[in-house]
C-alpha cells in the first residue's frame, strides 16, 4: 500500500478543483491511501481580494516573508509518504504567500524530507521562475523533485490581465461584460487533468517515479512559451527592486509604504500595456540569434532539474 499526500493552498477553489481531479486515479486505486490537506494561514487571505489588499501583498509575496500558517494536524505529520504532491498557485512571480509560508517551517522539513515530490500549478501565465523559487525550497526541505504539472489560462496576455483582474476583485468566474472569456483555467484542462493522474499511478505503481516527468510532458503537463520566460525574467529583476523598495518603508497602512505601493500600482500597468509589448518585438527580432538558449531553456523549464 502506497501512502500519498495531496496538499495545496487555494483561494479562489480553482486549484483545489485541479488537484482533486488529478487525485482522483488515486482515490480509486485500491493499492494507494490518499490523504488531502489544505494550508491554512492564522490570518487568513480574503477572497474576493480587496485592491488595496491585493497590492499590498507584493513585497512579502515576491521576497518570500513568510507568515504564520496552522499547524499540520498531527495525524498528517506523524505519518511517512510515499508520494507528495503539492499544489500552488502563482502571486507576483513567486509562489504564494501560503506556500512559501508552509515551505519555510520545520514542518515542511519533517513531512517532506527524503521524500519525492510532484507540483502541481494552477496560474495565469508566467510560473517558471515561481517554479524555480519552489524547487529551492524543496531542496533545503530535503525532498526530490519527480514531477511537475502546469494548468495556465490559455488566453492571450491583456485578455486574461483583464479577467483575472475582475475574477479577483469581484470573486465571480464568469464572462466579464457577456464579452470576454472566463478568466483562469479553463474548466475544459480542469476535466481532463485526471489524465496527469493516470500517469502519477502508473509510475508509482511500477516504483518508477524517476521517469516521471518525461511521461508527464509527453501528455503535455508542461507548455513552455519562450516569450514568457524572458518576460519572466525580466520582471523578477524589476519586481526585486520594486519590492525592497517598498518593503523598507515599512509594513502594511503606513503612509510611506501607501504612497509607494500606488506608484508601484501605476508601474504595474505601463509595464503590461506598454513595456511589455515591446518586450515581445524584441524577443522577435531576436528570436533566430537565440534559437539555441531557447531550445535549452524548453528543454530545462520542462524538467524537473535544478540549476
Amino acid at each position: 500500500m502506497k501512502n500519498i499526500l495531496v496538499i495545496h493552498y487555494s483561494q479562489s477553489g480553482q486549484l483545489t478543483e485541479i488537484v482533486n481531479n488529478i487525485a482522483m486515479p488515486l482515490n480509486n486505486s485500491k493499492n494507494i491511501k490518499v490523504v488531502h490537506h489544505q494550508i491554512e494561514m492564522e490570518t487568513p487571505f480574503a477572497f474576493p481580494w480587496k485592491k488595496k489588499d491585493f497590492l499590498n501583498a507584493f513585497p512579502e509575496s515576491f521576497l518570500q516573508i513568510p507568515s504564520k500558517t496552522k499547524p499540520i494536524p498531527e495525524a498528517i505529520l506523524n505519518q511517512k509518504f510515499d508520494l507528495v504532491i503539492l499544489g500552488y498557485s502563482v502571486w507576483y512571480l513567486s509562489p504564494s504567500i501560503p506556500t512559501n509560508s508552509f515551505l519555510s517551517t520545520p514542518e515542511a522539513k519533517q513531512l517532506l524530507a527524503n521524500t519525492p515530490i510532484i507540483t502541481v500549478i494552477g496560474c495565469r501565465n508566467m510560473w517558471v521562475m515561481a517554479q524555480e523559487k519552489v524547487k529551492t525550497l524543496l531542496k533545503e526541505c530535503g525532498s526530490k523533485l519527480v514531477g511537475n504539472i502546469v494548468l495556465r489560462d490559455r488566453h492571450i496576455n491583456h485578455i486574461s490581465v483583464i479577467t483575472i483582474v475582475q475574477w479577483m476583485f469581484s470573486g465571480e468566474k464568469k464572462k466579464y461584460l457577456g464579452i470576454f472569456p472566463k478568466p483562469g483555467v479553463s474548466q475544459k484542462d480542469i476535466d481532463e487533468s485526471t489524465r496527469f493522474g493516470d500517469v502519477i499511478l502508473d509510475h508509482t505503481i511500477s516504483n518508477n517515479l524517476d521517469n516521471l516527468q518525461k511521461s508527464l510532458v509527453k501528455e503535455e503537463a508542461v507548455v513552455i512559451k519562450p516569450f514568457l520566460v524572458l518576460a519572466d525574467k525580466r520582471a523578477n529583476v524589476l519586481f526585486g527592486k520594486w519590492a525592497k523598495l517598498i518593503y523598507s518603508k515599512g509594513e502594511s497602512n503606513i503612509n510611506k509604504r501607501t504612497i509607494w505601493i500606488k506608484i508601484f500600482n501605476y508601474y504595474l500597468l505601463f509595464a503590461i500595456w506598454v513595456i511589455a509589448p515591446v518586450v515581445f518585438l524584441l524577443f522577435l527580432l531576436t528570436y533566430l540569434p537565440l534559437s539555441g538558449k531557447i531550445k535549452k531553456d524548453k528543454k530545462y523549464y520542462s524538467s524537473v532539474e535544478i540549476k
